[in-house]
């Protein structure tokens, strides 16, 4: 396999990922010598592949400290749920340390995704390959990419030359690596195919998902440089590593690659960007691809931990209870529940919308893909869902409520673990301790849910094979605006966000009308308009700290020193590995 097929069967290969060979693809310490013998190539840049779905940005790993140490969500305890040591509080209310499961366990995925990408690299370079060339720059991406997240979340990343027997093990540390990490992605585009060359997909990394990381990387280098700035006064215009314009100017330009490119273009259904059925999406650039038949199932914690446990897309599933997004986010939107972004109905074949208003029926046209019991679908309307909530309830046998016709039926909706309570969403959290984000039985029904990505009707709870995109369209534009109003060009932000407004409609019961256009923009307008298009995906704590955002009190989460903008070193690597350091503010 060629990789060619990848979108496909990229996982076909699974059984050869932990290869046959002295290499140990779960080192996570990167403390043994890189594997001398291994002869898959397919199998290591699999592996490499691999550890973006298989855990790490799919769930909540990333997804808890990249979100709920923010205002746009939290993983409450509620009641006899999700008390799981405190860990998820602690990423919200920001008392996490060096000992915290999520630090331990996500810097454990990141850093064997940098240790699989470089045993893809150590085979790879001594294998005779004919696409030798072509699969090395996309280790080297993969690896660029595990390391820059790792370094945005703990400052520091491992790394071992792999074409080096016996290298020593370096500690990359952000503020000095970010500008060698940006040369070397720079250094394999020649190398790397465009989308849709060689037999290429948005699962692979493509000229374009470098653009991306680079983007990214160029947006945040100031952040990386000075991470500790009291007043939050990054220096955006610091010259660029190519010495061609500045930082800001490398977004722009690279940002145009993509925005010029007439490969993608904006959904106006914004909703589609994050639905089941997403693999083709005209703004996806570079995803994870969760459609690994017979290999794992996907994961799709972004919509199943917002659910709760009696909202059903089917018979044989249910949501969680568990996320909600806080106040402050959920009212940034007042005034704005109109814009396309916010939610959206849904409207059966035979014409009728659940709008999530009032009781009634929905056909049961739509059914359950790969199910053998014909299983009927109901969909959920999408966005930001608050206030009472309406859907199928079950029957004594297991099935969903359906009238004397044959629809479904649609009931007013209460809480499974407290029955007595209302489904009532409600915005205002209201913590009996305003510290700590706890709810007692007879609350857990508080915090509005956030329903962006559609939840996977077959059954299985928190499955899913809706594709992850690390790197869309709508968020490209964002970085754009932003790098247009941090040089000062204001008009050229204004016409980027009013981009993303107006190319998407709503639904037809509003005659697709599309979003309103902003008559002008300033820093809290941008910063608003970019949490609007990329809320749920992952990039909200990047933004709040370039923003100056990070440190600020919020709804269950005090004021926080600089320090808390990166997290701790995990103690059980300082226990093993001399070489790493604790970062600033933390104990070791």
């Amino acid at each position: 396999m060629k990789l060619n097929k990848l979108k496909s069967s990229l996982l076909v290969v699974f059984a050869s990922l932990f290869l046959a060979a002295c290499t140990n693809l779960d080192e996570v310490v990167l403390d043994e010598v890189l594997g001398a013998d291994a002869s898959s190539v397919d199998g290591a840049l699999a592996a490499a592949y691999d550890r973006l779905g298989d855990g790490t940005f799919v769930s909540k790993n990333v997804f808890a400290m990249q979100e709920f140490t923010t205002d746009v969500a939290l993983l409450p305890t509620r009641g006899s749920d999700w008390g799981d040591g405190g860990k998820w509080r602690a990423m919200h209310e920001f008392t996490w340390t060096s000992g915290s499961a999520i630090v331990t366990d996500n810097w454990n995925l990141l850093t064997n995704g940098i240790t699989r990408s470089l045993s893809a690299i150590k085979i790879i370079n001594n294998s005779n390959d004919p696409q030798k060339a072509l699969f090395l720059a996309e280790a080297k991406g993969l690896l660029a990419f595990y390391t820059y997240t790792t370094l945005d979340l703990y400052g520091q990343a491992p790394y071992r030359d792999p074409l080096t027997d016996a290298a020593p093990l370096e500690i990359l540390k952000a503020d000095t690596h970010i500008d060698q990490l940006i040369l070397d992605v720079e250094a394999i585009i020649p190398d790397l195919a465009s989308l849709g060359q060689n037999n290429t997909h948005t699962g692979r990394f493509t000229k374009e998902a470098a653009y991306g990381l680079l983007s990214a990387m160029y947006l945040n280098r100031a952040v990386f440089k000075d991470r500790y700035n009291a007043t939050s006064s990054f220096n955006f215009t610091e010259p660029a590593v190519s010495g061609q314009g500045t930082d800001m100017d490398r977004v722009i330009y690279y940002t145009s690659l993509l925005i010029d490119s007439g490969k993608f273009s904006l959904e106006q259904n914004y909703f589609d960007n994050f639905s089941i059925n997403n693999s083709n999406g005209s703004e996806i650039i570079f995803a994870i691809i969760q459609k690994i038949d017979n290999i794992r199932n996907g994961d799709n914690d972004f919509a199943y931990n917002s659910m709760e446990r009696n909202q059903r897309a089917s018979p044989d599933n249910r949501g969680t209870n568990g996320s909600c997004t806080t106040p402050e986010f959920y009212h940034s939107w007042d005034n704005n529940h109109d814009d396309p972004r916010f939610g959206r109905a849904y409207q059966y074949s035979d014409g009728t919308w659940f709008t999530n208003t009032e009781t009634g029926s929905v056909p049961a046209s739509d059914f359950v893909p790969n199910n053998s019991k014909n299983l009927p679908w109901f969909h959920f309307t999408r966005g930001m869902i608050a206030g009472p909530q309406y859907g199928p309830k079950l029957t004594s046998t297991g099935g969903f409520e359906m009238t004397a016709d044959g629809r479904i039926k649609v009931s007013e909706l209460y809480m499974e673990k407290s029955t007595g309570t209302r489904m009532d969403f409600t915005p205002e959290l209201n913590f009996d301790d305003p510290t700590k984000s706890v709810f007692a039985q007879n609350q857990i029904n508080r915090g509005v849910r956030c329903f962006k990505w559609e939840f996977d009707p077959e059954a299985g709870n928190g499955a899913g094979k809706v594709d992850i995109p690390l790197f869309r369209l709508g968020g490209i534009y964002t970085m754009r605006a932003e790098a247009y109003f941090r040089k000062g060009q204001t008009g050229a932000a204004l016409d980027d966000v009013n981009a993303l407004r107006i190319n998407r409609t709503r639904e037809a019961l509003y005659n697709n009308a599309p979003g309103k256009a902003l008559l002008s923009i300033n820093s809290e307008v941008l910063y608003k308009e970019i949490g609007f298009e990329m809320y749920w995906e992952m990039y909200r704590r990047p933004q709040m700290v370039r923003f100056g955002k990070f440190d600020l009190p919020y709804t269950a989460k005090p004021a926080s020193e600089p320090f808390r903008r990166i997290f701790p070193i995990p103690q059980q690597t300082l226990d093993v590995t001399k070489e790493f350091k604790q970062n600033f503010g933390y104990i070791e």
